[in-house]
């Protein structure tokens, strides 16, 4: 068996990046130039992903229309994405505070500050499995830079016992990795500027796998309108004004239209765009866009094909 150092010294996130070994004499701007140049390859490394990308997606969104969740589970880095993918989900996509969960080891406190330890322990990340609940309705998410954090193997292996589905998100190659998972997304954007630093470009491929993820997944919800979020929460002014100006575009109506009909509407963005569009009734509105799941094209499309 290896050790944790023979392990962490066969990873692609903890060598030495050739590129960067002068870094620490560089003028700020190339240093600047370097690190650049490096974040250029997390795009590449993402893309190269989007086959498993795309079967996650189709995982999650199947969980979600039978009323399951999205749940992360990380340490470090890792598990604050998790946290902050859950966290910006009820706000731009209208879902309940519960569909999406962030799962990082130490708890709430690791948010702000390291909790050094908590992640050595597999048992620590099943207990937290446990605490949210994980049923065979919902998906877990590992999330992990370097494919062997032990917090995030017992709360993915928690979670395969209760029935769960299973994901990770590793930025180490597929044929490393070390969870038992149904998807394994694993972009791989090479050693980091500074060795094993991943909050840098792990932390960067990371983020944008799980904004595919979640936006991917709600867009098959019929969360959003040609390329416009319409189930967001209006709780500040700002959101309140952005959805007059999705009416406005989506409708093609002056502001003081888009107002009145966001209005009658209660203040929910869908039904104000079919009212907008057809001039039916509130009521109608929301009996076409119960018939069609939600999808507000498909509701209009469904109306006026109805109407003729």
């Amino acid at each position: 068996m290896k050790s944790v150092f023979e392990e962490l010294s066969q990873l692609v996130t903890e060598s030495r990046n050739p590129n960067t070994m002068e870094i620490d004499m560089m003028s700020v701007e190339d240093m600047l130039t370097v690190m650049n140049a490096e974040d250029h390859k997390v795009a590449e490394a993402v893309k190269k992903e989007i086959p498993y990308i795309a079967k996650a997606v189709e995982i999650v969104t199947d969980a979600f229309k039978k009323g399951g969740r999205l749940i992360y589970a990380g340490a470090g880095t890792s598990g604050r994405l998790g946290v902050l993918d859950a966290a910006e989900c009820p706000p731009t996509f209208g879902v309940p505070a519960g569909m999406v969960i962030g799962l990082i080891a130490g708890g709430m406190e690791a948010l702000y500050q390291a909790v050094e330890g908590f992640e050595d322990f597999p048992e620590n990340g099943a207990k937290d499995v446990d605490k949210v609940n994980v049923t065979d309705k919902d998906v877990v998410c590992g999330i992990a830079a370097s494919k062997r954090t032990p917090y995030v193997l017992g709360a993915i292996e928690e979670a395969r016992r209760r029935g769960a589905k299973t994901l990770a998100v590793v930025c180490n190659p597929r044929e490393q990795v070390q969870f038992d998972v149904d998807v394994a997304i694993c972009p791989v954007p090479g050693p980091e500027v500074i060795m094993g630093s991943t909050r840098l470009k792990a932390g960067s491929a990371q983020k944008m796998v799980l904004n595919m993820l979640t936006t991917a997944s709600m867009v098959r919800l019929g969360k959003v309108y040609e390329n416009m979020m319409i189930d967001l929460q209006q709780n500040n002014i700002k959101l309140v004004e952005r959805s007059k100006k999705i009416i406005m575009m989506a409708a093609e109506v002056e502001y003081d239209e888009a107002a009145r009909y966001l209005e009658a509407a209660g203040g929910h963005v869908k039904t104000a765009i079919f009212t907008a569009i057809t001039q039916a009734p509130v009521s109608v509105a929301k009996k076409y866009l119960e018939k069609n799941d939600g999808f507000l094209k498909r509701a209009i499309q469904d109306y006026k094909q109805q109407e003729q």
